[in-house]
């Protein structure tokens, strides 16, 4: 088991949404923009990469983590987080060290190979 942390220089949250809960990922993205100082990448309306489902991407640093991700399980408009560190191991970061809010999808981890 590895218990350094050190390894973790920031974290992503995927937003997983489709054509009919476009609308609520879009207040989702509202209130994390009004509330969180993140990065938040541009809107991909068809599978990207390791991701089966409509998405865009949430890039914060660790010092906000114990505040948006309490605020994104209770906001999170009924879809589906894929929320992971940023290690530097793509694969493992999106499997074994992944976190999920809402339902876990099955990613397409040969994209990141």
């Amino acid at each position: 088991m590895t218990e350094n942390t050190s390894a973790i220089t920031g974290y992503h949250a995927h937003v997983y949404y489709g054509a009919t809960t476009k609308a609520e990922a879009e207040v989702l993205r509202a209130g994390i923009a009004a509330h969180f100082e993140t990065v938040l990448g541009r809107w991909h309306d068809k599978p990207v990469g390791p991701h089966p489902h409509w998405s865009y991407q949430i890039a914060f640093e660790t010092e906000i983590f114990s505040r948006l991700v309490p605020w994104l399980a209770l906001n999170r408009q009924g879809l589906n987080i894929l929320l992971h560190p940023e290690t530097g191991d793509a694969i493992a970061d999106h499997s074994t060290h992944a976190m999920w809010l809402g339902e876990s999808v099955e990613l397409n981890l040969d994209s990141l190979r």
